[in-house]
């Protein structure tokens, strides 16, 4: 993978967290609850589906051997930015219960577990 495809698939990470960031600072308050085993863990399962889904949709144009390579620069933003919005929860999102900074860093493993069997399992 040459250093331009490197630095588009790291500034699509950094754009998906961005966008991610902002959706659930306006509709977390309706996912992340505490309380909500069953409902959590749907939202769970169908994040790993989804990132695995669209992974294999991202990355069609590249070489199958450098996949793993680009799921870790796609993830390293969530890997990297996500811990301080746990840190910081009530400020980053103030319209979500803080108790849900746990569930909401399982949301962010989660998704990232998806682009891992994304970009490692084959079809």
């Amino acid at each position: 993978m040459n250093s331009h495809s490197l630095k588009r698939v790291l500034l699509l990470g950094m754009l998906l967290w961005l966008v991610g960031t902002v959706a659930i600072r306006l509709v977390g308050h309706r996912l992340l609850h505490t309380n909500r085993t069953l409902e959590t863990a749907i939202l769970y399962g169908l994040s790993f589906g989804v990132m695995a889904f669209l992974v294999r949709r991202l990355f069609h144009r590249l070489e199958k051997d450098t996949w793993p390579a680009a799921a870790t620069l796609l993830m390293l933003p969530t890997l990297v930015l996500d811990p301080f919005s746990c840190l910081f929860f009530p400020v980053v999102f103030p319209n979500v219960d803080p108790a849900a900074a746990g569930v909401f860093g399982g949301w962010m493993l989660i998704f990232c577990a998806g682009a891992v069997v994304g970009a490692w399992v084959k079809r």
